[in-house]
């Protein structure tokens, strides 16, 4: 009854202890000593009962408030370090660590994420194989793996990067298992002693039920970020939507004045201040033509080069572009150049609604040039219809196609020359752009067809046309330009021929290999009498030796046969001399006299060989008309006598 009494009081082990050496000395008789201490035993069992299941009460209560502390962490991160702390506490160990599946990581299966009672910085980042450390064993059984002595135990496969960690700590008992969900274990929770520790099965059971609660917790939070960044997904979308469709409106509310304006009979320079305003900007309006039409301030110095080619980029692309100091949109209607609106900004990008009310106000404008410019679209038709008319090979009727000239200012009574160009490369919508523009510019005609430009332009020297033409097009596609010119013509029946010298002067650059270059029937020499169907021999001869046949006729001289027999006598002075049977010195002065009128080259291999041929065809000319005469005279010799 004393051992029960002791018992129920939750006396402790001494006084046990001392119930039973009081009964020895005050000599119980042995059957009655032995009963007692059998009962102080069983009283002791009771008490180790009591104690163990109060431990387990205390270990669950304490499992229990972490499930509970777990569920407010919301972070990945917050929640591993709290995992941490709660298995060091949990189970009274001094240190405690996790490792996380890391299957993108080069190779390595886990690095350790968390921490708590560490004594260096080598521990958290360290990265474990999937072959050695006790983690690998939980990876493989998916069940706790524990050792006493770490580094002593030899039945773990050791690492050199864990032994030194695990040396640098001063670890000696360490328990792991598993981190997971249901049946998906994506890593490892770790407890470690600083001495050696034969950890007790509730132990290991409580760290893995912790590890079961904290794969939940981690799953949850995990999911629970996932979720957050959908949302917050889900809301930055809503948010741009909003946005977008908020600028929508404004785009569309600010297309709408602007059309009412138009339609209210408004003025280009009204509009565009209209339209500067709601771009914040200052707005410049070019016509087809290159002028400013309209600028609601002092634009930004450009170069006239750098805006024709941003215009006829930005024509061929259909849509605004960038350009320094802001933004550039065609004018355009059906195809048709109008111009360019120049938007000028402090802001170095624009935003999408910004360049669809930049692309939306050259609408506008193109609106406005149209309802002012109704007269001028029938003149570009006209215009096109006369070109085409005058390349046909229906023959023209200059009656009535001179006025029709005159009425879209094209003087084609007065000499003009055709240029075919042909770019070798580049954008063939920046050419086309270019030669309309350049047709305006200089009062002419201009057709694109197949990859080449045709234009008909104002002037006597087609060489100098297709120089400016060459000069202008090339460094704008940026490409050479294959060019052939012919004329200069006068009235509208010979445009058409004309045309097809210069077509077959381009013709033959491309047979030669001559890329980018530029020729005339004239320029050619005596490929141009096969090219040209104008220029006959006698215009050859002239072209080649005509000074020589002026200076011999006008002073009586013999500079022409003098010629003939130095090219004759393999461009030997002493047999030309011998040949003419005149002095050296004489043959020597009349070959001065030739390069005076000649020019100093005109020795050089091809330009001797057109002399030579001039110098032939003279002579058989001569010989010809000679010939001629003498059978005429003949004729009438033999003619009787009235």
């Amino acid at each position: 009854m004393s051992v029960l009494k002791l018992l129920a009081q939750g006396a402790p082990a001494s006084l046990f202890e001392d119930l039973l050496a009081d009964a020895r000395r005050a000599e119980v008789p042995a059957r009655g000593l032995a009963e007692l201490d059998e009962a102080v035993r069983l009283a002791a069992r009771v008490q180790a009962l009591i104690s163990h299941a109060q431990q387990r009460e205390a270990g669950l209560a304490a499992l229990l408030d972490t499930a509970h502390d777990l569920a407010l962490v919301h972070g990945v991160d917050a929640l591993l370090r709290e995992i941490a702390r709660r298995a060091r506490r949990l189970l009274h160990l001094d240190m405690s660590y996790i490792g996380l599946l890391d299957p993108d990581g080069d190779g390595w299966d886990a690095s350790i994420r968390a921490a708590e009672g560490e004594t260096t910085s080598r521990s958290v980042g360290l990265q474990t194989s999937q072959d050695t450390g006790l983690g690998s064993l939980v990876q493989r059984t998916a069940a706790p793996a524990w050792s006493p002595d770490y580094l002593a135990d030899t039945d773990i496969p050791h690492s050199p990067d864990i032994d030194a960690v695990v040396r640098a700590e001063g670890l000696h008992a360490i328990l792991a298992v598993p981190l997971g969900h249901g049946t998906t274990i994506f890593g490892t929770l770790y407890g470690a002693d600083r001495k050696v520790r034969h950890l007790t099965p509730d132990e290991i059971s409580l760290m893995g039920s912790l590890g079961k609660l904290a794969g939940v917790a981690l799953e949850r939070a995990r999911l629970l970020e996932q979720t957050r960044a959908e949302v917050t997904e889900l809301e930055l979308d809503t948010s741009r939507v909003r946005t977008t469709l908020t600028e929508q409106r404004r785009v569309e509310a600010s297309y709408v004045r602007l059309v009412e304006m138009v339609l209210g009979g408004c003025d280009p320079q009204t509009l565009a201040e209209a339209a500067a305003t709601e771009l914040t900007g200052l707005l410049v309006v070019r016509d087809c033509l290159g002028r400013v039409v309209v600028a609601t301030g002092t634009p930004p110095d450009l170069s006239e080069p750098d805006i024709l080619r941003l215009t006829y980029d930005a024509h061929a692309a259909g849509s605004p572009l960038p350009m320094p100091g802001g933004w550039i949109a065609p004018v355009t209607s059906g195809g048709e150049d109008l111009g360019v609106v120049l938007l000028f900004t402090r802001e170095p990008h624009a935003k999408d609604f910004e360049t669809r009310l930049l692309q939306l106000t050259a609408r506008a404008v193109a609106l406005v040039l149209l309802l002012q410019r109704t007269s001028a679209v029938a003149h570009d038709q006209i215009r096109e219809e006369l070109f085409e008319e005058l390349l046909s090979d229906i023959r023209p009727q200059p009656r009535r196609l001179i006025p029709r000239a005159h009425r879209v200012g094209i003087a084609i009574d007065q000499p003009n020359v055709v240029v075919v160009a042909r770019p070798e490369g580049g954008p063939e919508a920046r050419a086309a752009a270019w030669a309309s523009s350049y047709a305006h510019r200089v009062s002419g005609l201009a057709k694109s067809h197949d990859g080449c430009l045709t234009l008909l332009v104002p002037g006597e020297d087609p060489l100098a046309a297709a120089a400016a033409v060459s000069a202008e097009l090339s460094p704008l596609v940026g490409h050479p330009v294959t060019i052939g010119a012919a004329g200069p013509v006068s009235g509208p029946d010979r445009v058409a021929q004309a045309h097809r010298e210069a077509v077959s002067c381009l013709q033959a650059l491309t047979e030669l290999g001559n890329i980018g270059c530029t020729a005339t029937p004239k320029q050619m020499g005596f490929l141009g009498v096969l090219l040209s169907e104008t220029h006959g021999v006698d215009d050859y001869i002239e072209s080649v030796i005509g000074p020589l046949l002026d200076y011999d006729t006008q002073r009586f001289t013999e500079l022409t046969g003098t010629l003939d027999a130095y090219f004759a006598s393999s461009s030997s002075p002493t047999r030309a001399a011998s040949d003419l049977h005149v002095h050296p010195n004489t043959v020597s002065r009349r070959l001065e006299r030739v390069t005076e009128l000649l020019g100093p080259d005109w020795q050089n291999p091809e330009r001797a060989l057109d002399i030579q041929l001039a110098l032939r065809l003279h002579r058989t000319r001569r010989t010809l008309r000679q010939r001629k005469a003498d059978t005429g005279a003949a004729r009438n010799t033999e003619r009787p006598a009235p």
